[in-house]
Protein backbone atom coordinates (compact mmCIF):
# COMPACT_ATOMS: atom_id res chain seq x y z
CA UNK A 1 0.00 0.00 0.00
CA UNK A 2 2.88 2.56 1.05
CA UNK A 3 4.38 2.23 -2.22
CA UNK A 4 1.09 3.17 -3.83
CA UNK A 5 0.94 6.45 -1.57
CA UNK A 6 3.36 7.89 -3.12
CA UNK A 7 2.56 7.78 -6.67
CA UNK A 8 -1.12 8.26 -6.05
CA UNK A 9 -0.35 11.79 -5.07
CA UNK A 10 2.13 12.19 -7.62
CA UNK A 11 -0.26 11.48 -10.65
CA UNK A 12 -2.65 14.19 -8.57
CA UNK A 13 0.24 16.73 -8.44
CA UNK A 14 1.13 16.17 -12.22
CA UNK A 15 -2.85 16.58 -12.87
CA UNK A 16 -3.02 19.58 -11.34
CA UNK A 17 -0.32 21.21 -12.91
CA UNK A 18 -2.00 19.99 -15.90
CA UNK A 19 -4.72 21.69 -15.12
CA UNK A 20 -3.39 24.69 -14.00
CA UNK A 21 -1.69 25.18 -16.62
CA UNK A 22 -5.15 24.67 -19.59
CA UNK A 23 -6.78 27.55 -17.45
CA UNK A 24 -3.67 30.08 -18.11
CA UNK A 25 -3.76 29.24 -21.35
CA UNK A 26 -7.39 28.40 -22.29
CA UNK A 27 -8.86 30.66 -19.79
CA UNK A 28 -8.05 34.13 -21.47
CA UNK A 29 -9.07 32.14 -25.29
CA UNK A 30 -12.56 31.42 -23.58
CA UNK A 31 -12.13 34.90 -22.22
CA UNK A 32 -11.67 36.57 -25.25
CA UNK A 33 -13.00 34.90 -28.11
CA UNK A 34 -16.16 33.69 -26.11
CA UNK A 35 -16.90 36.17 -23.66
CA UNK A 36 -15.86 39.41 -24.59
CA UNK A 37 -16.81 38.93 -28.60
CA UNK A 38 -15.07 40.04 -31.34
CA UNK A 39 -13.74 43.72 -31.57
CA UNK A 40 -16.15 46.36 -33.68
CA UNK A 41 -15.00 46.98 -36.72
CA UNK A 42 -13.27 50.10 -37.77
CA UNK A 43 -15.21 53.22 -38.17
CA UNK A 44 -15.65 53.69 -41.74
CA UNK A 45 -17.80 55.25 -44.37
CA UNK A 46 -20.08 53.34 -46.49
CA UNK A 47 -22.27 55.31 -49.24
CA UNK A 48 -25.82 55.66 -48.88
CA UNK A 49 -26.27 56.10 -52.50
CA UNK A 50 -27.91 53.20 -54.26
CA UNK A 51 -25.61 53.75 -57.57
CA UNK A 52 -22.83 56.02 -58.60
CA UNK A 53 -18.76 56.01 -57.56
CA UNK A 54 -17.48 54.25 -54.76
CA UNK A 55 -14.27 55.84 -54.30
CA UNK A 56 -12.94 58.49 -56.45
CA UNK A 57 -15.77 59.73 -58.39
CA UNK A 58 -16.57 63.31 -58.90
CA UNK A 59 -18.46 66.13 -60.75
CA UNK A 60 -21.19 68.58 -59.28
CA UNK A 61 -24.40 66.70 -58.17
CA UNK A 62 -27.28 68.64 -58.60
CA UNK A 63 -29.62 67.36 -55.92
CA UNK A 64 -26.99 67.54 -52.43
CA UNK A 65 -27.34 70.63 -50.55
CA UNK A 66 -24.67 72.94 -51.80
CA UNK A 67 -21.16 72.32 -49.81
CA UNK A 68 -19.73 76.22 -49.16
CA UNK A 69 -20.57 77.23 -45.60
CA UNK A 70 -20.55 76.26 -41.72
CA UNK A 71 -21.38 72.78 -40.58
CA UNK A 72 -21.68 71.18 -37.26
CA UNK A 73 -21.23 68.01 -35.70
CA UNK A 74 -24.44 66.20 -35.54
CA UNK A 75 -26.25 62.66 -34.35
CA UNK A 76 -23.88 59.58 -35.96
CA UNK A 77 -20.86 60.85 -35.01
CA UNK A 78 -18.18 58.76 -33.13
CA UNK A 79 -14.68 58.85 -31.90
CA UNK A 80 -12.74 56.37 -30.20
CA UNK A 81 -9.87 54.52 -30.03
CA UNK A 82 -8.22 50.98 -31.22
CA UNK A 83 -4.95 49.03 -29.75
CA UNK A 84 -3.52 45.95 -29.67
CA UNK A 85 -3.24 44.21 -26.59
CA UNK A 86 -2.29 40.47 -25.34
CA UNK A 87 -4.02 38.77 -22.35
CA UNK A 88 -2.05 35.89 -20.91
CA UNK A 89 -0.65 35.09 -24.19
CA UNK A 90 -4.32 35.98 -26.27
CA UNK A 91 -4.29 38.60 -29.14
CA UNK A 92 -7.31 41.09 -28.49
CA UNK A 93 -8.27 44.24 -29.56
CA UNK A 94 -9.50 46.86 -27.44
CA UNK A 95 -11.79 49.40 -28.81
CA UNK A 96 -13.31 52.30 -26.61
CA UNK A 97 -16.04 54.82 -28.20
CA UNK A 98 -18.07 57.83 -27.31
CA UNK A 99 -20.65 59.54 -28.83
CA UNK A 100 -20.49 62.50 -27.43
CA UNK A 101 -18.03 64.47 -30.24
CA UNK A 102 -18.69 68.38 -31.19
CA UNK A 103 -17.34 70.42 -33.32
CA UNK A 104 -17.70 72.40 -36.75
CA UNK A 105 -16.11 72.39 -40.61
CA UNK A 106 -16.05 75.82 -42.74
CA UNK A 107 -15.97 75.62 -46.38
CA UNK A 108 -15.41 78.73 -48.77
CA UNK A 109 -15.95 77.74 -52.37
CA UNK A 110 -14.50 74.82 -52.63
CA UNK A 111 -12.11 73.97 -50.19
CA UNK A 112 -12.11 73.75 -46.19
CA UNK A 113 -10.59 76.66 -44.33
CA UNK A 114 -11.42 75.51 -40.72
CA UNK A 115 -12.47 71.99 -39.14
CA UNK A 116 -12.20 71.33 -35.18
CA UNK A 117 -13.88 68.04 -33.08
CA UNK A 118 -13.82 67.95 -29.16
CA UNK A 119 -14.44 64.99 -27.27
CA UNK A 120 -14.96 64.60 -23.61
CA UNK A 121 -12.07 61.68 -22.34
CA UNK A 122 -14.43 60.56 -19.64
CA UNK A 123 -17.32 59.49 -21.97
CA UNK A 124 -15.39 57.07 -24.03
CA UNK A 125 -15.92 53.70 -23.02
CA UNK A 126 -14.99 50.08 -23.68
CA UNK A 127 -16.83 46.40 -22.95
CA UNK A 128 -14.83 46.10 -19.73
CA UNK A 129 -14.92 48.27 -16.64
CA UNK A 130 -11.49 47.57 -15.19
CA UNK A 131 -10.05 48.52 -18.75
CA UNK A 132 -12.06 51.35 -18.22
CA UNK A 133 -10.80 52.54 -15.40
CA UNK A 134 -7.41 52.26 -15.94
CA UNK A 135 -7.71 54.69 -19.09
CA UNK A 136 -9.85 57.20 -17.03
CA UNK A 137 -7.25 57.15 -14.33
CA UNK A 138 -3.43 56.31 -14.73
CA UNK A 139 -3.30 56.15 -18.87
CA UNK A 140 -5.59 59.23 -19.84
CA UNK A 141 -5.53 60.88 -16.26
CA UNK A 142 -9.30 62.48 -17.57
CA UNK A 143 -9.97 64.74 -14.45
CA UNK A 144 -6.25 66.74 -15.24
CA UNK A 145 -6.63 66.42 -18.96
CA UNK A 146 -10.26 66.18 -19.68
CA UNK A 147 -10.73 67.49 -23.57
CA UNK A 148 -9.44 65.67 -26.35
CA UNK A 149 -9.52 67.92 -29.61
CA UNK A 150 -8.41 68.25 -33.42
CA UNK A 151 -8.45 71.78 -35.31
CA UNK A 152 -6.96 71.16 -38.36
CA UNK A 153 -4.25 74.15 -39.77
CA UNK A 154 -4.31 73.12 -43.51
CA UNK A 155 -6.74 74.21 -46.07
CA UNK A 156 -8.11 71.26 -47.88
CA UNK A 157 -8.91 71.35 -51.49
CA UNK A 158 -12.64 69.61 -52.32
CA UNK A 159 -12.02 70.82 -56.14
CA UNK A 160 -13.89 69.16 -58.60
CA UNK A 161 -16.88 68.89 -55.70
CA UNK A 162 -17.75 65.07 -55.72
CA UNK A 163 -20.85 63.79 -56.59
CA UNK A 164 -23.82 63.19 -54.31
CA UNK A 165 -22.61 59.10 -52.55
CA UNK A 166 -19.21 59.61 -54.27
CA UNK A 167 -16.66 58.76 -51.12
CA UNK A 168 -13.09 60.04 -51.96
CA UNK A 169 -9.94 60.30 -50.19
CA UNK A 170 -8.25 63.67 -48.76
CA UNK A 171 -5.05 64.54 -46.49
CA UNK A 172 -5.67 66.48 -43.73
CA UNK A 173 -3.25 68.30 -41.52
CA UNK A 174 -3.75 69.52 -38.23
CA UNK A 175 -2.83 70.01 -34.03
CA UNK A 176 -3.91 67.25 -32.11
CA UNK A 177 -4.31 67.71 -28.43
CA UNK A 178 -4.26 64.42 -26.10
CA UNK A 179 -3.08 64.44 -22.55
CA UNK A 180 -2.64 68.00 -22.30
CA UNK A 181 0.04 67.73 -25.16
CA UNK A 182 -0.53 68.83 -28.58
CA UNK A 183 1.25 67.83 -31.59
CA UNK A 184 0.91 68.36 -35.33
CA UNK A 185 0.00 65.35 -37.17
CA UNK A 186 -0.89 64.15 -40.94
CA UNK A 187 -3.23 61.51 -41.92
CA UNK A 188 -5.71 60.57 -45.08
CA UNK A 189 -9.27 60.78 -44.52
CA UNK A 190 -12.08 59.90 -46.15
CA UNK A 191 -15.56 61.86 -47.02
CA UNK A 192 -18.73 61.88 -48.24
CA UNK A 193 -21.44 63.89 -49.52
CA UNK A 194 -24.88 63.20 -48.92
CA UNK A 195 -28.18 64.91 -49.81
CA UNK A 196 -28.43 66.22 -46.25
CA UNK A 197 -24.86 67.10 -45.02
CA UNK A 198 -21.17 65.78 -45.27
CA UNK A 199 -19.81 62.62 -43.60
CA UNK A 200 -16.06 61.95 -43.05
CA UNK A 201 -13.84 59.32 -41.74
CA UNK A 202 -10.35 58.48 -40.73
CA UNK A 203 -7.70 57.39 -37.90
CA UNK A 204 -5.25 59.22 -36.66
CA UNK A 205 -1.84 56.85 -35.46
CA UNK A 206 -1.02 58.41 -31.92
CA UNK A 207 2.52 56.91 -30.58
CA UNK A 208 1.70 56.95 -26.80
CA UNK A 209 5.22 58.46 -25.41
CA UNK A 210 5.00 61.35 -28.38
CA UNK A 211 1.72 62.66 -25.88
CA UNK A 212 3.32 61.63 -22.54
CA UNK A 213 0.48 58.89 -22.67
CA UNK A 214 1.78 55.70 -20.43
CA UNK A 215 2.05 52.76 -22.21
CA UNK A 216 -1.44 50.49 -21.26
CA UNK A 217 0.48 47.44 -20.18
CA UNK A 218 -1.21 46.62 -16.74
CA UNK A 219 0.86 44.68 -13.84
CA UNK A 220 2.24 42.00 -16.32
CA UNK A 221 -1.16 40.77 -17.24
CA UNK A 222 -2.36 42.99 -20.29
CA UNK A 223 0.74 43.79 -22.54
CA UNK A 224 -0.14 46.48 -25.65
CA UNK A 225 1.85 48.31 -28.33
CA UNK A 226 3.13 51.09 -27.65
CA UNK A 227 1.05 53.09 -29.65
CA UNK A 228 -2.66 52.58 -31.14
CA UNK A 229 -5.08 54.59 -33.75
CA UNK A 230 -7.76 57.52 -32.75
CA UNK A 231 -10.54 56.72 -35.03
CA UNK A 232 -13.73 58.65 -35.92
CA UNK A 233 -16.94 58.65 -37.76
CA UNK A 234 -18.33 62.28 -37.96
CA UNK A 235 -21.19 63.70 -39.46
CA UNK A 236 -22.46 67.27 -40.41
CA UNK A 237 -24.91 69.36 -40.95
CA UNK A 238 -25.21 72.69 -41.42
CA UNK A 239 -25.10 75.44 -39.24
Amino acid sequence: MSSHGPRHWLRWIIAGVVVVAVLAVGGPYVFIHFIEGKAPAPLSLKSSASAGPSSSGAGQATSAVPVAGTWTIGSGSEVGYRVKEVLAGQSQTAVGRTKSVTGHLTINGTSVTAGTFTVQMSTIKSNQSQRDVQFDGRIMDVASHPAGTFALTSPISLSPLPAEGAIKTYSATGNLTLHGRTRSVTFPLTAERTSTGIKISGSIPVTFADWGIPNPSFSGLVTTQNHGLLEFLLAFQHA
